[in-house]
């Protein structure tokens, strides 16, 4: 029977049975290593993950913020009412007075005083007799209101001929107090029940609208500060918290009244602006030196906060710029907008761009060397550009250009100056140098012209100045060009314009990058009438370019933002409005691309006779008169003679510069191109020059050299 049993499994040996059994214990025995976590390990670990949770985190922020709400807002009610009922306040604003110096104002609060005292006084006197006169008038109502309802009834009594209706308006009486005391009796019970949470409720109203709980409470967007507006409360707290002991203990006497130190904080610009009257013992030194935490106090940026010194004594100047104002752009310069503008040397002021008020900042060039200075990449030719396309727009004005770094930033200038000289190279330095002398030359024949003769303005133009400065090549008397002695030849003739040019109206424009004391003598920068700085390294820097008064009154090129505040100059010059008290000014300036300024270029041109410019100063060959003449007269029908001169002389310094009205017109004598009058004025004309080339002989040209 057995043998006929069908087995469903399969049978294994005792082999095949161990192998599994060994896998199994493998397996197994990691297991067994690895201990149990145990239940208080686990639960501990969800508690912190609960308690740590950043729901749990806002909910208790809130259920504590809420709470304090009530504490704070119980506070002030406190102290209001207090204040309200005892001289504190006065006292208070008495001892704020007193540290901030105001004896003034110490004195009227003084006074105050004590007139809220007398009349406390006065009011608890009245008190003593109060009872007897709350008597005396309660008794006196009564009984003119008996009388008066009696009155009342007889009345009614008389006209319903009932005399019954006697009684009927006391009985009212009475039934309205009856009805009074019923209501209020119903009533009792929820006031007395709601009362305290109406008063809990307002309590928790004044301290949210305070904000009054901690800084970790408040919710996140408050906390942050970020944007937060500007009050008297927040400039007062950035200021205890700046560090500064003096500071804090005057501000700390005065308990909420430091405000007292506030003027009122005015929109100005993109920002605010307030002055603060330091208390005594503290400088405004100390305050400038702590721009970086005031801003970090006022939730603002480095940059955002400017401090400068206003005429009042012991006073700062805070400006702070709304987050993120500073960081937008301005918007076009008037020179691209306005296609017909013009200018007017004398009397007109260059759209600059715009300070940090938001007003235009212009900026007048009469008679006023300028220097503009600041890191390299920066925006300085932009910025020195910008005048000189404007100042274009004026016909009468002449220009003689040295771009030492030759990038082709000033290229749009041809047809417009006379000398434009473009590159970097000791050739260059050398031509600039010329150009510069050539400049004094002309300086020095106004000075020798005769009393109220009339000159077209001349500015002279050096952008990169250092270049020209740090010039190590020296001429055939071994004269350096570069260098900051008296035998460098760019020095001195710098020096001699920044002495006398202005006075017969020839000027000098200088751009230069990173000064130090080697490629920005020290007279020269002062020479400046206008002085601009973009951004610098170091205060010693700035020193340099805008002068210690400016940058101790609160000039900061060095705090400016190294490639995020390109075109952001500080100006210190007296031909831009600069608030009273202050001895420079921000401005951000217009930025107006190649395209742009080619566009101003041309509109220039139109306005002007055609101009003829020289790239190459040529010096010691022999010159043919007639037909400089007839070059530097260009494409103009007519040019006055003064013109003709001054062009022969940047043409040629060596041969044309000692040139008189005389000389001219030994030259034109007998040519049939002899100058003639055209609207009363001395003119050389072009058709006339031009066919005396035609017609001389091909020997008769004479040398200008002598």
């Amino acid at each position: 029977m057995s043998d006929n049993v069908v087995r469903l499994f399969k049978e294994t040996t005792p082999a095949a049975e161990a192998a599994p059994a060994v896998e199994t214990a493998a397996v197994a025995a990691p297991a067994a290593e690895k201990p149990s976590v145990p239940l208080w390990v686990r639960s501990a670990r969800g508690v912190r993950t609960v308690a740590t949770h950043e729901h749990t985190k806002t909910a208790c922020r809130a259920a504590a913020r809420h709470g304090l709400y009530v504490v704070g807002g119980t506070r002030i009610v406190a102290r209001r009412t207090w204040e309200g009922r005892t001289a504190s306040r006065y006292e208070r604003l008495l001892r704020a007075a007193e540290a901030a110096g105001n004896m003034e104002a110490a004195a009227e609060w003084e006074e105050r005083g004590r007139q809220f005292r007398q009349e406390r006084h006065r009011r608890r006197m009245d008190l003593l007799t109060a009872p007897l006169d709350a008597a005396k008038g309660i008794a006196a109502g009564a009984g003119i209101a008996a009388g008066g309802l009696l009155i009342l009834g007889i009345m009614l009594a008389v006209a319903n001929k009932d005399w019954t209706d006697i009684a009927a308006p006391t009985m009212a009486v009475i039934e309205l107090v009856r009805w009074i005391v019923v209501i209020i009796t119903v009533t009792w019970g929820p006031l007395v029940t709601l009362g305290p949470w109406a008063a809990v409720l307002g309590l928790w109203a004044v301290g949210k609208h305070q904000q009054a709980a901690p800084q970790w409470a408040l919710p996140a967007n408050v906390r942050s500060g970020a944007g937060e507006p500007i009050t008297p409360s927040i400039v007062v707290l950035a200021l205890r918290n700046l560090g500064i002991a003096p500071l804090r203990s005057a501000i700390k006497e005065m308990g909420d009244a430091g405000a007292s130190m506030l003027g009122p904080i005015r929109i100005a610009g993109c920002g605010v602006e307030v002055d603060v009257t330091l208390p005594s013992g503290v400088s405004t030194d100390e305050v400038q030196n702590r721009r970086r935490k005031l801003a970090e106090n006022l939730s603002r940026h480095e940059h955002e906060v400017f401090i400068t010194i206003p005429e009042a004594a012991r006073t700062v100047r805070l400006w702070i710029a709304d987050s993120g104002a500073l960081d937008e752009p301005i918007g076009p310069s008037p020179l691209v907008t306005d296609q017909t503008m013009t200018a007017n040397y004398k009397t007109g002021r260059a759209p600059w761009g715009q300070d940090l008020r938001g007003d235009a900042a212009v900026l007048s060039l009469y008679q006023r060397h300028l220097l503009i200075t600041g890191l390299s990449n920066q925006g300085k030719t932009a910025a020195l550009r910008a005048l000189a396309l404007w100042l274009a727009l004026d016909r009468t004005v002449e220009f003689r250009i040295a771009d030492l770094k030759g990038a082709g930033d000033w290229a749009m200038f041809d047809g417009l100056a006379t000398m434009l000289i473009q590159g970097p190279t000791d050739d260059h330095v050398i031509e600039a140098t010329e150009m510069v002398e050539g400049g004094v030359r002309e300086m020095e024949r106004r000075l020798l012209a005769p009393a109220g003769t009339v000159f077209p303005p001349l500015v002279l133009i050096v952008d990169e100045a250092q270049v020209a400065f740090m010039c190590p090549v020296a001429d055939e008397e071994r004269r350096p060009y570069g260098g900051s002695k008296a035998t460098s030849r760019y020095y001195m003739a710098v020096r001699k314009i920044h002495n006398q040019g202005r006075a017969v109206d020839v000027t000098l424009w200088e751009g230069t990058q990173d000064p130090t004391d080697q490629n920005l003598p020290k007279l020269v920068r002062e020479g400046a009438h206008t002085r601009a700085s973009l951004v610098l390294g170091t205060e010693s820097q700035a020193k340099m370019a805008l002068g210690d008064k400016a940058v101790d009154g609160g000039a900061a090129p060095h705090l400016l933002r190294q490639g995020l505040d390109k075109g952001t100059l500080v100006v210190a010059s007296d031909g831009i409005e600069i608030p009273a008290g202050q001895a420079s000014i921000t401005v951000r300036t217009h930025y107006i691309d190649d395209d742009q300024a080619v566009e101003i270029a041309d509109r220039a041109r139109t306005l002007r006779d055609g101009v003829t410019t020289l790239h190459v100063i040529e010096r010691g060959e022999e010159r043919d008169p007639l037909a400089d003449i007839a070059t530097v007269i260009g494409d103009a029908a007519r040019v006055l003679t003064q013109d003709v001169l001054q062009r022969l002389t940047a043409l040629s310094e060596d041969a044309y510069g000692k040139w008189t009205h005389a000389d001219l017109k030994r030259v034109l004598d007998g040519t049939g191109a002899e100058p003639y009058k055209s609207d009363g004025r001395m003119v050389v004309g072009r058709e006339r020059v031009a066919r005396a080339l035609t017609n001389r002989d091909e020997n008769g040209s004479a040398s200008a050299t002598r």
